[in-house]
């Protein structure tokens, strides 16, 4: 139980706390190639998302700050008073809000293919409007409606389009598929998009503070360098990587490239201040 709701939870390795936060249409099992590296080292602590999984579907709740809030006191219900923070997709704002807003509770902070709201960097990315999913998700019940009995069409289309057609294994497909599947699944993961507005102002909000942890940016395909321009005038020190030739699923799609860039991120203990790097 954490901030009202229960949590489902993947907990792996013992060292300093590291938090996962998975997007859409995923659950923890998308850190599944992660999670195993960084326990080495590492206390791994991977949630669903509120609504999505095994966790609670509230009727509100959906903004990044209220998941911020949630990912704090799930850090308070494992007795760990700072953890560093991944965050992906749906994943990255309340990150980006937990470090902003509680910056002594996370110690290093990693994000990736997200775009933050409506802060200035990714102008060109959202110049012809954000993603079609979007507006889709964002108009009350009328995705669950229409795609009600078509969950699996729906969802492969994502898990494909998001590892350049390869697709995920298919144990985690299976998985991802279940988790999506009914009415009530898909209600609660569009929530998240319908409170997008209500998120972008937070994110505006937070963004007069600086990002004073360390920060890391990493892009892939479609985001790219865009969420480090967002982050670049805010960010006190920022390491930037691109990672060729890959989808927006990087967990799945790049482990083997992701996970030493985490590691070494992680494992990283140079004081605040340096220059931006980028690869």
């Amino acid at each position: 139980m954490a901030n009202g709701i229960d949590v489902n939870v993947a907990i792996s390795g013992t060292g300093p706390a590291v938090l996962l936060l998975h997007g859409f249409p995923h659950t923890w099992e998308l850190w599944t190639a992660v999670i195993p590296r960084l326990a080495r080292h590492h206390r791994v602590i991977a949630p669903d998302l509120r609504g999505l999984g095994r966790t609670t579907r509230t009727t509100d709740g959906y903004d990044a700050g209220m998941l911020a809030s949630d990912a704090e006191a799930l850090l308070d219900s494992l007795d760990e008073p700072t953890a560093s923070v991944v965050g992906i997709d749906l994943g990255a704002p309340p990150a980006f809000l937990l470090a902003m807003r509680r910056p002594e509770r996370v110690r290093r902070l990693v994000l990736m293919e997200a775009v933050l709201g409506t802060l200035p960097g990714a102008e060109k990315f959202l110049d012809t409007g954000p993603p079609w999913w979007f507006g889709f998700h964002a108009v009350p019940e009328l995705a669950e409606t229409v795609l009600v009995g078509h969950e699996t069409e729906y969802i492969d289309w994502f898990l494909t389009t998001g590892t350049r057609g390869d697709g995920i294994p298919p144990q985690i497909r299976e998985r991802f598929l279940a988790a999506y599947a009914g009415r009530e699944a898909l209600r609660a993961a569009f929530a998240h998009y319908r409170a997008m507005p209500v998120s972008a102002r937070q994110i505006a909000d937070a963004a007069r503070g600086r990002l004073t942890m360390p920060t890391m940016a990493i892009g892939a395909h479609p985001v790219g360098r865009n969420l480090a321009r967002q982050l670049r005038p805010i960010a006190d020190e920022l390491t930037e990587h691109l990672i060729d030739d890959c989808g927006h699923i990087i967990p799945l799609d790049r482990p083997n490239t992701l996970i030493p860039l985490l590691s070494a991120f992680l494992t990283e203990t140079r004081t605040s201040g340096e220059q931006t790097r980028s690869t």
